[in-house]
Order: C-alpha cells, then sequence, then structure tokens
C-alpha cells in the first residue's frame, strides 16, 4: 500500500511546514470528520496534545475541521498518548486524536488518530481518509449542523485514576524513593502525581515545559540526566518517559539503564507464573534482541516477531489473541489494560514486581544477557534512495554472509525520518563493528 501522508504512526513532519501546517490540519480535520461522521449520528471527538508550541496551532486547526462537518470536539489538553486512547473509548467517542510527534525535538510535530475502540486506526482507515484529502470535496455541514468543542478539565484525572488500578490492589510504594523524568511533555503532571498517590517518595525531572524544551536532554532517549539524579539522589529506581509517555526507560539503583526488551522480559516472565501470559507468547519486533529470544526460548515461552512500529506490534497481538507486546525503544503494550503503549503503566509493573518480590531494581533489570548489539543511524540528502543502490546492496549482502554463522543484520529505512538505520548482533562484536561500519561508509555516499 502506498501512503501519501502517513507514516508508520501517523503523520508526522517539521511543525509549520509541509504536512504540519494549520491549512493542512484543517484539511485533515474535514477529511477526517467526514470519515467518521458517516457512521455515526452525533459523532465525537476527542484531541488530546503533548507540551510542543505548534500543538495549540494545530490544536485550533483541527478542531475548526471538524467541527465544520459537524463533530462535536472535547479537548483534553496535555495528556499522554495512551490517555487519549483510554478516553476515546470511556467517553464513547468516535474518534481520538494525538498532537505529538514523541521522542523527537520540539520542531517536529505529527498527528495521530484513535478509532472508538482506542487502537490506533488500521491502514485501510488511513488510506480511505488520504483519499478523501485528495479529492478536494469539502462538504461542510449546513450552518445548524456545525459541531460545538468543549474543554475538559478532568481528563488527566480520569486517566491518573485508572493507571492506578493496573496496581496490585492493597499494595503501596511506601518507602521507595522514585525518579521520575517526564522529558518536559505530556506526563509532567500525572506521572508524578500518580507516583506520589501510591506512596513513593518522588524526584521529579523534566516537568518544567515551556514549548520548546521537550525531550531537549531528558527522556527515555536521553536518560543521563535521570541516571545522575538516581545515583546522586540514592534512589530505589528511575523512570524515564518520551514527549507523549508512550514509552519507558528503566533505570536502576546503580544507574543502569534496562530498555524495552528487559522490561518486556520481566513481566512476560511474571505474567507466564502467573498464567496470565496468553498463549505463553510475547509479541516484539525485529528490532529486539536475540538475547531475548534465546531467553524466552530457554523458558518454554515464544517471541513473535514483527515490522518495526508499535502498530504492528499491536495488528499482531489483536490477530492473535495475545496480551503483551512492544519495541526495545520502551513502547510497551498490555491489552488487559491499555491500547497503545504506555510508559506510566509498564514503570507500574516494574514497581509491582519490586514490591512483591523485595528485590532491588538492578536485580530486577537484567533478566537476560544481551547478544552484543550495534545500532547506527545514516541521514541521507533528500530524494536519494540508498537501499536501492547497488553498492548499497552489494555491503549489504557481503555483511549477511560475513555474519552468517554468529548474528544477523536488519537493515531498514526510517518511517519518519530520511534516515537509514543499520542494526547488527553477532557474538563477535569486532566482527560485527567492521560489517556494521562498511555498510555505513556505503550508505554515507548518499548523504
Amino acid at each position: 500500500m502506498t501512503r501519501k501522508y502517513f507514516g508508520t504512526d501517523g503523520i508526522r513532519g517539521k511543525a509549520n511546514s509541509g504536512k504540519m501546517t494549520a491549512e493542512f490540519a484543517l484539511k485533515l480535520g474535514i477529511a477526517t470528520g467526514r470519515y467518521f461522521r458517516a457512521s455515526a449520528d452525533a459523532p465525537r471527538v476527542v484531541i488530546g496534545k503533548d507540551t510542543r508550541r505548534s500543538g495549540y496551532m494545530l490544536e485550533n486547526a483541527l478542531t475548526a475541521g471538524f467541527t465544520s462537518v459537524g463533530m462535536n470536539v472535547f479537548l483534553l489538553g496535555p495528556v499522554p498518548t495512551p490517555a487519549v486512547g483510554m478516553l476515546t473509548r470511556s467517553m464513547r467517542a468516535d474518534l481520538g486524536v494525538m498532537i505529538s510527534a514523541s521522542h523527537n525535538p520540539h520542531d517536529d510535530n505529527g498527528i495521530k488518530f484513535f478509532g472508538p475502540d482506542g487502537f490506533k486506526l488500521s491502514d485501510e482507515a488511513e488510506l480511505d481518509i488520504e483519499a478523501m484529502l485528495d479529492e478536494g470535496n469539502l462538504k461542510l455541514a449546513a450552518p445548524e449542523n456545525i459541531g460545538r468543542a468543549t474543554r475538559i478539565d478532568d481528563g488527566r484525572g480520569r486517566y491518573m485514576e485508572f493507571a492506578k488500578t493496573t496496581f496490585p490492589r492493597g499494595r503501596k510504594l511506601d518507602g521507595l524513593k522514585v525518579v521520575v523524568d517526564c522529558a518536559n511533555g505530556a506526563a509532567y503532571k500525572a506521572a508524578p502525581e500518580v507516583l506520589w498517590e501510591l506512596g513513593a517518595e518522588v524526584i521529579a525531572i523534566g516537568v518544567s515545559p515551556n514549548g520548546y524544551n521537550i525531550n531537549d536532554g531528558v527522556g527515555s532517549t536521553h536518560t543521563e540526566a535521570a541516571a545522575k539524579m538516581v545515583v546522586e539522589s540514592g534512589a530505589d529506581i528511575g523512570i524515564c518517559l518520551d514527549g507523549d509517555a508512550d514509552r519507558v526507560m528503566i533505570i536502576d539503583e546503580t544507574g543502569h539503564v534496562a530498555d524495552g526488551d528487559q522490561i518486556m522480559a520481566l513481566i512476560a516472565t511474571r505474567w507466564a507464573e502467573a498464567g496470565r501470559l496468553a498463549k505463553d507468547t510475547l509479541v516484539s519486533t525485529v528490532m529486539s534482541n536475540l538475547g531475548l529470544e534465546q531467553y524466552l526460548e530457554a523458558r518454554g515461552l515464544h517471541l513473535l516477531r514483527t515490522d518495526v512500529g508499535d502498530r504492528y506490534v499491536v495488528e499482531a497481538m489483536r490477530a492473535g489473541g495475545y496480551n503483551l507486546g512492544g519495541e526495545q525503544s520502551g513502547h510497551i503494550v498490555m491489552t488487559d489494560h491499555v491500547t497503545t503503549g504506555d510508559g506510566m503503566i509498564s514503570a507500574l509493573q516494574f514497581l509491582a514486581a519490586m514490591v512483591e518480590s523485595g528485590k532491588p531494581a538492578s536485580e530486577l533489570a537484567r533478566v537476560f544477557e544481551t547478544v552484543p548489539q550495534t545500532l547506527q543511524n545514516v541521514r541521507y540528502r533528500d530524494g536519494a534512495t540508498p537501499l536501492e543502490e547497488a553498492s548499497v546492496k552489494a555491503a549489504i549482502a557481503a555483511g549477511e554472509e560475513r555474519l552468517a554463522a554468529s548474528g544477523r543484520l536488519l537493515i531498514r529505512k526510517s518511517g519518519t525520518e530520511p534516515l537509514v538505520r543499520v542494526m547488527g548482533e553477532s557474538t563477535d562484536p569486532a566482527l560485527l563493528a567492521e560489517v556494521i561500519g562498511d555498510i555505513c561508509a556505503e550508505v554515507e555516499k548518499f548523504s
């Protein structure tokens, strides 16, 4: 399927240019509103956002588009992405919208949609919306049928109360000192408050958003600040969320960072022991470490791999009836609780393991030994197609042959940026470095 506007996680781009202008957002609101209005008598849409300055512009433009075709809009303000999925269902909305570019810098932004079931839209729905965008027929509502916009003040509180229900009943975080890094993003109020209300002593960083500092030196892609704070404060654990709080990294009391693979391994083990892991299977992507797969196999559990992107993980989970999945990057989906990645609820699962086992974070955060893995991102110039070039193909083929006995290669183009991601794993780190270096050198010729 050829996509013109949607990528692997909604629509993204540089704020106030290309697909992230007020003009485009207005048209997108009209097209998407028409698509959902056709199946509802009094269509409702909820809109959340993170803390980027450009979010105000896109929120207003989308609202104008939706109301112009007769949809009623409910504005949540800054809330985590998983809150939008949850509130779309609980408020009986026909559509949910999150305005965010996740872990990207402030000058990017994005728009992603959730259906009435709280799950992200299917490929087919997105393609239908693209077709409506291009057909140019606005078909606006009659004056008496224009929708209205209402600001919802308790959306964050509703999500917080829901998040707390996923923590074991009767358990508290009393006696635990927790550093939480909110990336100056969507969870800057919700995450510290949830942890405090559950009994933790909370040290919060990345909680002073100004519209421009989201993910700037903080959050799940910049864990150094939180790791330093954990060690200096003598905290028991650090929790690093990204800009829209749908992914998480855990930091143990020594400052060591546990990625999504380690967190999923811990949850999968605990759920399997409790008989909760559906079909004894964890769903993850081709990016997950080979060590995770070997760890699960040794315990009679299974790893089902998908293409990169949490939407593909969720699609596989729904199709196969699995209830746990995620990505190495920290997107972890637990469909017993949520419809998309949820950094806060994933962190609560880790904290529950600490409370119930009495073990320190350092013991729980290193579930399996990783196979040495290297990931390098190589930026290419606009218009270039490096993965279609003969020299790059030859370098990849040579690398695959050299690693055949000791590991694997995964080369792919980013779905959101002009990057080629070159990932490899091998039990021979020196050989891996040579192979990755050779491939990157060829790709760089097109930068």
